[in-house]
C-alpha cells in the first residue's frame, strides 16, 4: 500500500539522441537566438522575457526547468541535476534585479550550460543494450 519513499524514474518514450536537438534548439531560441549587429554577442527570449516585471523570470525559469525535467528522465544523476537547478536558481535570482539582472540574464546563458551538462553526461554514459 505504501511505497519505499522511492520515486521510480519516468523515462522517456523516444530515443534520448532524438530528444537533445529539440532541448538544445529550446537553449538556442532562450539564449542565443538574436544576434547584435555587429557584435558576436547573442542573447534570447529568456532575457526579452525578463524585461516583463515579475512574470517574465518566472517564465523564463519554468521553460528552463523543463531542460531539467528531461534530464531527470535521462537518468542524471542528482549532482548533474543539483547543478542545473543552481544555474536556473541564479539565472532567476540575479535575472529580478531590473536591468543589471536583464543583462547579466544575457551574458550567463544557463539554458545553454545546461544542456552542456546533459551532453556531458550522455557521453559518459555506457550504450544501452
Amino acid at each position: 500500500m505504501f511505497s519505499s519513499g522511492r520515486r521510480r524514474r519516468r523515462r522517456l518514450r523516444t530515443d534520448p539522441e532524438a530528444v537533445l536537438p529539440k532541448i538544445e534548439r529550446l537553449a538556442t531560441f532562450l539564449d542565443a537566438s538574436i544576434v547584435i549587429p555587429g557584435t558576436r554577442f547573442r542573447f534570447g527570449a529568456d532575457a526579452i522575457l525578463g524585461l516583463f516585471p515579475g512574470g517574465g523570470d518566472i517564465v523564463g525559469a519554468a521553460l528552463s526547468g523543463g531542460i531539467v525535467y528531461i534530464g531527470w528522465q535521462l537518468g542524471l544523476p542528482p549532482r548533474a541535476l543539483a547543478r542545473m537547478a543552481a544555474n536556473i536558481l541564479m539565472d532567476t535570482a540575479v535575472g529580478a534585479v531590473p536591468v543589471a539582472g536583464d543583462v547579466f540574464d544575457a551574458w550567463f546563458k544557463a539554458n545553454l550550460r545546461n544542456v552542456a551538462i546533459i551532453r556531458e553526461h550522455m557521453r559518459c554514459r555506457p550504450p544501452a543494450p
